[in-house]
């Protein structure tokens, strides 16, 4: 019979640890959680003391009576459930669903699911780390008075089934914002300028940009810019002014952590947030491998640590310098902590052998596994590697005074990139004409070249970008990223169109109602500023009863004020110009899951409904009828023709009806601005207000 029990959260690794411990030890499955605070109530003592009102999770009744015919018969129990805050609160409240006050209890964590690791961990069992616990339960208290509190308050002025959280409304304050920067952006024209020269001896031309004059940098902002420049230039000789060569060293990246492998498998393998984390906890919790039975061959994916153990850099330099030599060895100075506090798992993300070579595990990995696993054992390895070295040369030219340049890189030691490059990593390009250039060399001008350009506007926030922005903010921690992205999209606040995220309207409205009524919940620093109280509250510097006493009182006067003075936000009945053709009354507009919609005010006796065509009083520039708004499948806003698909008109900004002075076009309303749609025309004006 076994003599220890040990209890993790997840089925999949119980018959892995069950092998690595053998016969004396049985492992069981918690399935995650197994209490939390009610879903019918707050479930938190606001009036007295704050503490919170635990139930067992419905469904889970008959996981702990099977667990505790396992405890009876045990000598010593150990909570192995995952190495951070949350896991610590899981075995606490095993502990306490269990009544394991009478037991030997001790807990356990791994960073890997491997023999070696699960053994090891059993030599340094533990008490469960309250402080740790305090700072999860605070964490979930305060995200449950966010979400109870101020959710009712958006069901009664806007819709039922909208959510508010203290982090999915910071993040999507994010989207709106750079939303309101997108539209408010005004193009600005440039220049750029080429001098193409022919060198004797040489069939390549060199081609240089324009720099400015006297060592000072000039902005060729129109083509009269442009044209000065050629003028002052006409009939100039051109000398070779200086010539500098030089290396640059270019460091490994640091090994993955949560937001980094998010961020690069969404742009290397294009996998969402969600489904990277969920293809990362299979490796981690174990594959079954040809020939060695199931394994874990990636350590924890909830980290936001870059420090690597001492024995898996050991054993990374022994892995390079017998596969590719000992000059690619690096001298060990990557993960270093940051200044920061380091939560969560300890490590941070790599394969737990590197010997474990991509190509080893094609039979035994999905594909989409295989291409995870791939990126996590490339990153890894060049962590490890010596940087890139690359030989630099750079030619100033001058004519006149002006001064054009040109410069090119190669790589001399390719380091860390003979394994690994990343997605925007710049390719270094070698030019054989600049090696050859000295101050001596005679140059022969041929032609300019011109371009004109425009200023782009910020990017809209991809997964991986808006993952960037909440981490370098401090907002949420590796393991509220995922569920954040993917529950505004849910609540369709967010649309997700090529991989762009859009504001949809219900989530312009949300924003600017929580930016009205509840200004602090989603203020970027005061969210950071709590995620900073949860890591003092970890380390035992603050109590979490403080943190919680202080959130709630300004909180709750937050909600009495928004239900008293938030006004509502849905347009009861108003008229459209549409008349039902049922009954002949005149259609009403309303708002349901996607959006707006025409209805006869007869209902119930009437139920007739139509799309809503909203009207912006400017006439089809192909066709002549009306333009409305119209909205893309996933509920991204444009504008086009009433006559959609006869007409084919559409835009992404708003058309108004004044057309272009200088070309005729349409002009387009674009922050105070309007802008002609022909950007070769450039036309732009103030726009009334």
């Amino acid at each position: 019979m076994a003599k220890y029990l040990v209890i993790v959260e997840s089925p999949a690794k119980v018959n892995t640890i069950k092998k690595f411990l053998g016969s004396n030890y049985e492992v069981v499955a918690s399935n995650g959680h197994v209490r939390d605070l009610p879903k019918s109530t707050l479930g938190i003592d606001v009036d007295g003391d704050y503490e919170p009102k635990y139930i067992t999770i419905r469904g889970k009744g008959d996981v702990l009576s099977a667990i505790r015919k396992e405890v009876k018969k045990a000598e010593k129990i150990y909570l192995a459930t995952d190495p951070d805050r949350e896991g610590e609160a899981i075995s606490w409240h095993l502990q306490e669903a269990l009544k394991l006050g009478d037991k030997k209890v001790y807990r356990i964590t791994f960073n890997e699911i491997t023999k070696d690791a699960v053994k090891n961990s059993l030599k340094n069992a533990r008490e469960i780390d309250m402080d740790l616990v305090d700072a999860q339960q605070t964490r979930r208290m305060l995200d449950r008075m966010v979400g109870y509190r101020i959710s009712p308050v958006l069901w009664a002025k806007v819709k039922r089934g909208l959510s508010a959280g203290r982090v999915q409304s910071v993040a999507l304050r994010i989207i709106c914002d750079r939303e309101d920067e997108i539209n408010a952006f005004i193009p600005q024209e440039y220049w750029s300028l080429n001098a193409r020269f022919s060198i004797k001896g040489e069939k390549k031309p060199l081609i240089a940009s324009f720099y400015g004059k006297d060592d000072k940098k000039l902005e060729l902002a129109s083509k009269s810019d442009v044209e000065a420049v050629e003028k002052a230039l006409k009939n100039s000789d051109y000398k070779i002014e200086d010539v500098k060569t030089g290396e640059r060293v270019k460091k490994s990246p640091l090994p993955f952590t949560t937001s980094t492998l998010q961020q690069e498998a969404s742009k290397v393998l294009g996998f969402a947030t969600q489904k990277t984390m969920r293809i990362a906890q299979q490796l981690y919790e174990g594959i079954e491998i040809k020939g060695e039975g199931t394994q874990g061959i990636i350590t924890y994916l909830r980290t936001d640590s870059t420090r690597v153990s001492a024995e898996a850099q050991a054993q990374a330099e022994k892995y390079i310098a017998n596969t590719y030599g000992e000059k690619y060895v690096a001298a060990n100075e990557n993960g270093k902590k940051d200044e920061k506090r380091i939560q969560d798992a300890h490590e941070a993300i790599r394969p737990t052998d590197i010997t474990r070579h991509p190509d080893t595990l094609k039979e035994s990995l999905s594909r989409d596994q295989l291409r995870l696993y791939q990126l996590i054992w490339k990153r890894f390895v060049a962590s490890q590697m010596a940087p890139a070295v690359f030989e630099t040369v750079s030619v100033r030219i001058n004519g006149n005074g002006y001064q054009f340049r040109v410069s090119a890189s190669k790589v001399s030691f390719d380091g860390y990139r003979s394994v690994y490059m990343q997605d925007d990593e710049e390719k270094a390009e070698a030019n054989a004409l600049l090696n050859s250039i000295s101050k001596d060399t005679k140059l022969s001008f041929e032609e300019f070249e011109s371009q004109q350009h425009f200023t782009q506007p910020p990017a809209h926030f991809t997964e991986a970008a808006l993952v960037r922005a909440l981490e370098e903010l401090g907002i949420g921690r590796p393991s509220t990223y995922a569920p954040t992205i993917t529950t505004i999209i849910a609540r369709r606040y967010v649309v997700k169109e090529n991989k762009n995220l859009y504001v949809s309207e219900l989530g312009e409205v949300v924003n600017n109602m929580m930016k009205e009524a509840f200004p602090s919940i989603v203020d970027v620093n005061f969210t950071a500023y709590m995620e900073a109280l949860l890591d003092k509250v970890e380390e035992g510097s603050v109590q979490w009863k403080t943190v919680v006493s202080n959130f709630y009182p300004d909180l709750n006067e937050a909600v009495l004020a928004a239900e008293e003075e938030l006004s509502k936000v849905k347009i009861e009945d108003e008229l459209s110009d549409e008349f039902c053709e049922l009954c002949g009354k005149q259609m009403v507009i309303k708002y349901g899951p996607h959006g707006k919609f025409l209805a006869c005010p007869g209902f119930p006796e009437c139920r007739n409904t139509k799309t809503f065509l909203e009207k912006i009083g400017v006439s089809c520039p192909k066709c002549g009828k009306e333009v409305v708004v119209r909205k893309t499948k996933k509920g991204r806003k444009y504008y086009g023709c009433e006559d959609i698909p006869t007409c084919d008109f559409m835009v992404w900004q708003r058309p108004v009806k004044e057309k272009c002075p200088k070309c005729g076009n349409v002009l387009f309303k674009k922050g105070n601005q309007l802008i002609c749609a022909d950007q070769e025309c450039g036309f732009s004006k103030p726009a009334e207000s």
